[in-house]
């Protein structure tokens, strides 16, 4: 028995040998393939779409010419750990870039970033057309009724206007647009609790949400920054007195297809959004408020003012008054033109 085994161990080790050899040698094959510079003369970028696999992605490759074996790309991932924790997204080669550095992002989420702008002052409507006409958002709500998407984004009841927060945001190639919401909604959320927490004593709102309603009608009144606790303070000051806010943004928003210009009926014409017809605030926003706005509506300036009217100079600026009479010559000057 041992003769014949020490026969055989000569063979067992050479085939043992062999073997080690053809793995090394594989091995050797598999490392350079994955650790060599891709052969690139610009960077190009690359979609893993949501439920693609590591064979679609080598697929790819090869049809860009960056991978000539496909089996050494696929038993790498699998050691590695890599072919299913590849993560959906666009990306980015470059020039010296190997495949391993590649799958590395690729499990690291390391995806192009693409900005997109909420921009303060925006409508709902506004703020959907910017984010369906972004190539880079996949649209899931296009076609929904204001009702159906705050239902989908789980707030169902609420009205939309004013409940996202105007910012840039940088987004991944493939985020949809509930998630994009989403994100808004509750930046919006933190922010307006934050400055609710710290506002000022003995302010004329009973909830967050009323602040928000006023801080939009500032957002749209104030074209220049340092007016925006001034004419925070006028608006408060009205509320206080049981005066009507009385200011345009608000019949604008409640004009059905607005043309651009505002006329004497339509300041006549009552509308929950009417201000000059109705007393306290309007049923919901009007707008996105961004942080400033909000902050001097929980912050407005002490004033007497109860009136104001644009220079009329495209500069944005005001001249306020704390009467009627003084208001009256301040719009004959800057609006009228009567001197």
């Amino acid at each position: 028995m041992f003769k014949s085994f020490n026969k055989a161990l000569p063979v067992v080790v050479a085939i043992a040998c062999i073997l080690l050899v053809i793995v090394f040698y594989f091995s050797a094959k598999i490392y350079s393939q994955m650790h060599s510079e891709l052969k690139l003369s610009q960077s190009e970028n690359i979609i893993f779409s949501r439920g693609s696999s590591i064979r679609t992605l080598a697929n790819l490759l090869i049809e860009k010419d960056l991978l000539e074996q496909k089996n050494y790309f696929l038993i790498w991932g699998k050691i590695n750990r890599q072919e299913t924790r590849l993560q959906a997204g666009e990306y980015i080669i470059s020039p010296g870039m190997s495949l391993a550095e590649l799958l590395d992002n690729m499990v690291a989420g390391n995806v192009v970033k693409h900005n997109i702008t909420l921009i303060e002052g925006f409508t709902f409507r506004q703020v959907l057309k910017v984010v369906q006409q972004d190539p880079n958002i996949t649209l899931e709500l296009a076609g929904l009724s204001d009702e159906e998407i705050m239902k989908i984004l789980g707030h169902e009841g609420e009205h939309p206007e004013g409940r996202f927060y105007p910012d840039t945001y940088h987004i991944s190639r493939g985020i949809t647009d509930t998630e994009l919401l989403t994100r808004a909604y509750k930046r919006m959320q933190d922010i307006l609790e934050e400055e609710w927490q710290q506002r000022e004593e003995n302010l004329p709102f009973k909830t967050s949400y009323e602040a928000l309603i006023l801080a939009s009608i500032v957002e749209k009144e104030s074209a220049v920054a340092t007016e925006r606790p001034l004419i925070a303070g006028l608006f408060v000051n009205r509320l206080r007195t049981r005066m009507r806010l009385q200011t345009d943004p608000t019949v604008i928003y409640g004009i059905k297809n607005y043309d651009g210009n505002i006329r004497f009926k339509d300041l006549r014409n009552d509308t929950p959004y009417n201000t000059y017809t109705r007393y306290g605030l309007p049923p919901t926003p009007i707008a996105l408020a961004g942080r400033e706005a909000i902050h001097a509506t929980l912050h407005p300036d002490k004033t007497e003012y109860l009136y104001f009217v644009a220079y009329g100079d495209g500069s944005g600026r005001h001249v306020f008054s704390t009467n009627l009479k003084d208001h009256e010559k301040a719009v004959d000057k800057y609006q009228r033109k009567k001197h």
